[in-house]
């Protein structure tokens, strides 16, 4: 009995211990990882063109009329059922709307004009031609001018910036300092050239977009993200902490095991790491759990088959509205889901929703775009571990209250220790389009105090 019991005790110190090196594990910051600058494009030995060249967009007229003829034969979608609004997605009256929009009262060569209002380049990073906006301000006299780059996510595209521009590159009355804006389409997106090969995930797309800015001369900068843009910016400041001045983000977010385990833990006490009137957007657990496995499913499918879905959406404009749309309406504010979606074209122009689609169609980039889940959820990429190692730098997080995720200040600054700003505003996920003038001005405020910090 003796043995027995000895083998016992011995058996659980082992498995105790083997639990101890684990939970250890999981909070052991690891090393920034060091990353090998990889040829993305078709001709692995080719030299890389140094020249940044104009590029206006010029779609042929084959394209446009194809797409006319393409949503002129659109079959006529299947009634919704009585009353469920966009509960199964998006509802078929409002796609008929867009469509019936898009084909009769949309105009892509003023619309084309519009988008080429903006100085815009190509330049070769690692193999791929670089598509990208470049907007100095047009007065800065007695000024500091910053340079920042924004990012976009999917299923955004550079499109999303061209109202919040005008904000950052004009003087503000009070401020000392405006902004040079650097807004690249991310590679496999819009006019950006795609990976030839795989691999081209979230962090050696990082180091495709410091490059980029290293080629235009701007070696420290900041940089402001919202969806894949917020997670390409937190990774820039994790590898890259030399070059980057401050971050800022409209969807910070800590997936670290340690942030999950503690956001399960306070669910017993909401009060201890968010206000009350938020506690809704983190607890229940198991709500919150829900309603994010809802909007998430397309996720699953982009990580796993995206050139499955991508063949439907490159092939049908009334598809890809659809597709891309849906996302704007339930991740603007998710109680759209029970209405008719009317409060869509309140929040956004019509017009701007459908320039966005329109990126993605002209260049037929939907596939290669959502290659970046794929690319993002594989073993090589998640092994880097980035999620676990804390940004730095001086970080700013704009939290818009009907975003897919809502991070308390609690669990955000276990991810940026250095976390100066944090803000909270009505609005969504695509806060660039939909409230530019709200992002902006936190950007602008977040930007002070950095300043003020390195004036000390």
């Amino acid at each position: 009995m003796g043995y027995v019991k000895l083998a016992f005790f011995v058996a659980l110190g082992a498995f105790g211990f083997s639990i101890f090196r684990t939970v250890s594990n999981i909070f052991e910051v690891p090393p920034v990882p060091k990353l090998e600058e990889i040829w993305w494009g078709p001709n692995p030995n080719g030299k890389q063109d140094t020249e940044i060249i104009p590029f206006k967009i010029n779609i042929p007229d084959e394209v446009l009329k194809d797409l006319r003829y393409r949503l002129k034969i659109t079959k006529p979608l299947p009634s919704p059922l009585e009353a469920s609004k966009q509960s199964y997605g998006i509802n078929s009256q409002v796609t008929t709307k867009i469509v019936d929009h898009w084909l009769n009262k949309y105009d892509w060569r003023e619309r084309e004009k519009l988008l080429n209002r903006y100085p815009q380049f190509k330049t070769d990073i690692q193999g791929l031609k670089i598509h990208f906006l470049h907007v100095k301000p047009k007065e800065h006299v007695g000024l500091k001018v910053l340079p920042l780059l924004l990012i976009h996510g999917w299923p955004g595209s550079v499109v999303e910036f061209y109202d919040i521009i005008p904000y950052l590159t004009t003087p503000q009355k009070g401020r000392n300092f405006v902004f040079e804006v650097v807004a690249p389409s991310l590679p496999g997106y819009g006019f950006s050239d795609a990976a030839v090969r795989p691999g081209l995930g979230p962090t050696h797309m990082a180091l495709i977009l410091k490059n980029l800015m290293k080629r235009l001369k701007m070696e420290k900068f900041y940089v402001q993200g919202g969806d894949w843009g917020a997670i390409l910016a937190s990774h820039m400041s994790t590898l890259f902490a030399e070059n980057i001045i401050g971050m800022h983000s409209n969807m910070c977010s800590n997936m670290s095991p340690k942030s999950i385990l503690k956001r399960m833990l306070y669910s017993f006490q909401p009060s201890l790491i968010v206000d009350k009137k938020y506690e809704h957007l983190v607890f229940p657990f198991s709500t919150v759990f829900s309603k994010t496995l809802e909007e998430t499913g397309y996720m699953h499918l982009q990580a796993t088959k995206p050139d499955t879905i991508g063949t439907a959406l490159t092939d049908s404009p009334a598809g890809l509205a659809a597709y891309i749309i849906e996302k704007f309406i339930t991740w603007t504010n998710p109680n759209w889901k029970h209405t008719d979606a009317s409060k869509l074209t309140e929040a956004y122009k019509i017009d701007s929703l459908i320039d966005n689609i329109m990126v993605y169609w002209v260049t037929g980039s939907i596939t290669t775009s959502m290659r970046l889940y794929a690319e993002a959820f594989n073993k090589a990429e998640m092994s880097l571990n980035l999620d676990r190692i804390p940004v730095q730098v001086p970080a700013g997080c704009s939290r818009f209250i009907h975003d897919l995720v809502y991070s308390p200040t609690a669990l955000l600054e276990d991810k940026y220790p250095n976390l100066i700003h944090v803000t909270d505003h009505e609005g969504g996920h695509f806060a660039a389009l939909e409230l530019p003038h709200i992002l902006a001005k936190d950007v602008y405020d977040f930007t002070e105090k950095v300043l003020r910090l390195q004036s000390k």
